[in-house]
């Protein structure tokens, strides 16, 4: 915590009109900032996202930590008032539904503006202004229209990343605008609109490819079949099976794994002493060292390349992040209790804060957790709790 013990965003209330991850990422970042994140969740199911398989199973959980839940009806006017009330209440509303929807429920810009004309609106859509904008799009969709795809897969495979790459960027760079909205609140007293594009998330990733187009004048390959800058720098073979990357990107590195690894025969060769010279020599020195790194165990070339100072790493699998010595002995992975009752561990917000402690708060909520305690703050006594209960206006 900060020294009075208040994390930087505690005085701001957030209202989240999300699902998936783009818009849930962004109020994580939110959350774990300190904000109090309310979800608006349709009664009485709440956020299909809860009920996703397959790569989906770990949506909710992850990108929903320290938020709270009310459980609406939006379809009736007691719950769109509801809604309402809490959106005057709020600093911040988050949403990422397809175009048109929040203007069909009456939740846009152009309608809540008025009420609460200190609102920060983040609409976090599939495109931005222009001929897309009326598109639907997914992290997937526009991770092959951005040239992302076609760059992770090797030629003639465009692959998508594996992971949520682009939804849980764009959330970000929409928590970064909220945050530069709530600065600029501070003078001016009033709120204003800010958006972010998953394509144009994707488009800036690109940037570097984009720049690199322009400078050579040629065409990108994908990154599989790339002309490293460097003579070695690729995954290798293990003798129990493995895989591991080594990098050597500079003469340092060259000597100092010849001397740990005992190659003496490569040090001693001339033509070997210069990354420009190695890359010369490529065609016979990679099938040497491929030869050469299959008669250790992955454990043993992680050792010699940690002695080394040379960049390396293991070919990790997800599940083996639980145990990293990395992960747990810096205090990047916080406590967390899942849906049956188990707990295990996922990983907080890559950041360090002289003073601040960006843990957890409060565990991904239940449909509707929360729903009692908003509606209390809301000035609702209890009898009138119960009967918006027993209508199923609230859940």
């Amino acid at each position: 915590m900060a020294e009075n013990g208040v994390l930087p965003l505690a005085h701001v209330r957030v209202v989240e009109f999300t699902h998936a991850v783009m818009g849930p990422a962004a109020g994580l970042v939110l959350a774990d900032l300190g904000a109090e994140v309310i979800r608006v969740e349709r009664a009485p199911d709440g956020d299909p996202t809860r009920r996703l398989k397959g790569f989906g199973t770990g949506y909710y959980t992850f990108f929903n930590r320290n938020k709270k839940s009310i459980a609406l009806d939006l379809k009736s006017e007691t719950g769109v008032g509801i809604a309402r009330q809490l959106v005057t209440s709020a600093d911040v509303l988050i949403e990422n539904f397809a175009p048109g929807t929040m203007e069909r429920l009456g939740f846009g810009y152009e309608a809540l503006h008025p009420l609460n004309p200190r609102l920060i609106y983040l609409s976090l859509k599939g495109f931005m202004a222009g001929p897309y904008e009326h598109r639907p799009a997914l992290d997937e969709v526009v991770q092959m229209m951005s040239g992302l795809a076609y760059m992770t897969g090797p030629v003639g495979q465009p692959l998508r990343a594996g992971a949520s790459i682009v939804d849980i960027m764009g959330g970000t760079y929409g928590a970064m605008a909220v945050l530069i909205a709530l600065m600029e609140r501070e003078k001016t007293g009033r709120g204003k609109f800010v958006m972010n594009g998953l394509f144009e998330t994707a488009a800036f990733i690109m940037g570097q490819h984009m720049a690199y187009s322009a400078i050579s004048q040629e065409v990108i390959p994908p990154m599989p079949a790339r002309v490293s800058a460097w003579a070695i720098y690729r995954t290798f073979h293990t003798s129990d099976q493995q895989m591991v990357f080594i990098g050597i990107t500079s003469n340092k590195h060259w000597q100092q794994f010849c001397e740990v690894f005992e190659r003496p025969d490569l040090l001693a060769r001339e033509e070997l002493a210069t990354n420009e010279g190695r890359i010369a020599q490529r065609d016979w020195l990679l099938p040497q060292l491929e030869a050469f790194f299959v008669t250790m165990t992955r454990d043993e070339i992680i050792e010699k390349a940690e002695r080394a100072q040379i960049p390396f790493s293991p070919i990790v699998r997800p599940e083996e992040l639980f145990d990293d010595p990395q992960l747990n002995a810096g205090g990047s992975l916080l406590d967390v209790q899942l849906e049956d009752g188990r707990w295990t561990k996922l990983p907080r917000l890559p950041l360090m804060v002289e003073g601040d402690e960006f843990g957890l708060r409060l565990q991904a909520p239940k449909i509707g957790e929360h729903t009692r305690e908003l509606l209390t703050q809301l000035g609702y006594d209890d009898a009138q709790i119960e009967a918006l209960f027993a209508q199923e206006v609230v859940a």
